[in-house]
């Protein structure tokens, strides 16, 4: 099973889509009208990817059959590759003879069984308790201070949990959390679920370590200093942007009061890091901040979580790479600790990969649909990213489009970390070099 981790995740990711399909395509559930298979498709790649991008609306089309059927691909899909992503973590390093910095015993050189086992139900136990805890702040929010029944709030709090949790994005909401805008109950646990689980699994292993052991001198590991530094510095970003873009927008932000704002600033943030629940209205947002959301989709969440992107690790890479050759330094160093030679390189391939995507699949729906640049490279970023934001054309896209966005969200989900650990797992050294020439480079 181990010789092609990254064929294991795509086949078994593609299994779950096309069950997915198949019992969305079932009269039990859809409102009564035939769903067509595309729909079924796209709902299902949709929801299994964590996307939350739709071409109908959730809570009116589809039964309470068809919404088990849809968070059940939220679930399986968010744990199913969060755990795959943290487990070829494992092969790989075991593959390079890494430290093993992510499973319980860092100093374990070697991967059983019995460790895969233990850091699969380590990830369900971190997943089950924070969708409960969110659940039930949720539920009790909607029970105690909206006309919702107990069963009601409880449907709408487990649902928005799961979904928020796993970075889905799925509302039961037709403008998704816009009539609560300004409820800092409903908006910040939201939120904060997001940010949970976008960190992934490995970092939150080390928080619970330090938790645990606060007296104990512990060293923190480069992945992990860097996810929450650049998830920090992103989120500051964002919150920033969002105030200074949108503060006088009448259509967004205008009418709130300055509390109200910087809620909503936060809350929208938060979202780009692959979430998909809006606040405001992204069809009425400016130019400009389309294009700062585009910026933190594209950038996504933390390594081995249900966060998609290219992952900030990534990013932060880049970052470190263009430091270095600016201070004309021959290696890459963080938080003392020096970057292995392989790092950027995969960290490159992983970004053009994924720049390549973004813009030929923008090419071809500015070819085939009527709509503007910036909604469409909008569009496409939220699919890759995973995401699920959108400016409301998703639905009115041609079924051409709408196959574009279906790949860009299978791709976008598990590419990036097949990717990096194919790439990993195949390096290899070279019997003999070539002379070495210089290119004259810009």
């Amino acid at each position: 099973m181990w010789r092609r981790p990254p064929l294991v995740t795509v086949t078994a990711f593609g299994t779950l889509i096309l069950v997915g399909t198949l019992l969305l395509c079932l009269p039990v559930a859809d409102d009564g009208s035939a769903t067509p298979f595309l729909t079924a498709l796209f709902t299902a790649t949709s929801a299994a990817s964590v996307t939350g991008l739709v071409v109908v609306d959730t809570a009116d089309h589809w039964s309470p059959f068809g919404e088990a059927v849809i968070l059940a691909l939220i679930q399986v899909g968010g744990f199913g590759v969060m755990a795959m992503a943290t487990v070829l973590t494992l092969v790989v390093s075991r593959r390079m003879g890494l430290r093993m910095a992510v499973t319980t015993g860092s100093e374990t050189r070697s991967v059983s069984l019995g460790e895969v086992r233990q850091l699969v139900l380590g990830v369900l136990w971190v997943t089950l308790v924070f969708e409960g805890v969110l659940a039930l702040l949720l539920t009790l929010r909607w029970w105690v201070a909206y006309d919702l029944s107990f069963v009601g709030a409880l449907h709408t709090g487990v649902f928005h949990s799961i979904s928020a949790f796993n970075n889905a994005g799925f509302s039961l909401y037709s403008d998704s959390l816009t009539g609560y805008a300004t409820d800092p109950w409903i908006t910040v646990p939201v939120a904060l679920g997001v940010i949970a689980g976008g960190l992934g699994f490995p970092v939150w292993v080390e928080l619970w370590r330090f938790s645990r052991r606060r007296r104990e001198r512990r060293h923190w590991t480069l992945h992990a200093k860097l996810t929450l530094g650049t998830t920090a510095a992103l989120l500051l970003i964002g919150f920033a942007a969002f105030l200074a873009l949108e503060w006088t927008n009448p259509a967004t932000m205008g009418p709130l009061s300055a509390p109200d704002k910087a809620l909503t600033a936060f809350f929208q943030s938060v979202m780009p890091r692959t979430a998909g629940f809006n606040s405001l209205d992204f069809g009425a947002m400016r130019t400009q901040t389309l294009l700062v959301t585009d910026m933190l989709m594209f950038i996504g969440g933390g390594s081995a979580g249900t966060a998609g992107g290219i992952k900030v690790t990534t990013f932060a890479v880049l970052i470190l790479v263009a430091y270095a050759n600016v201070r004309g330094e021959p290696t890459v160093h963080a938080a003392g600790r020096r970057l292995t030679a392989g790092t950027a390189s995969q960290a490159t391939t992983v970004v053009m990969s994924a720049l390549g995507l973004v813009l030929g699949a923008t090419l071809i729906l500015m070819t085939v649909s009527p709509f503007t640049l910036d909604q469409i490279l909008f569009e496409t970023t939220s699919a890759f990213a995973t995401v699920g934001l959108s400016t409301g054309i998703t639905a009115d896209l041609p079924p051409v489009g709408q196959g574009v966005l279906i790949f860009l969200m299978f791709v976008g989900r598990i590419g990036p970390v097949t990717l990096a650990s194919a790439l990993a797992l195949r390096r290899h050294g070279r019997l003999y070099e070539l002379p070495e020439e210089r290119p004259i480079v810009g």
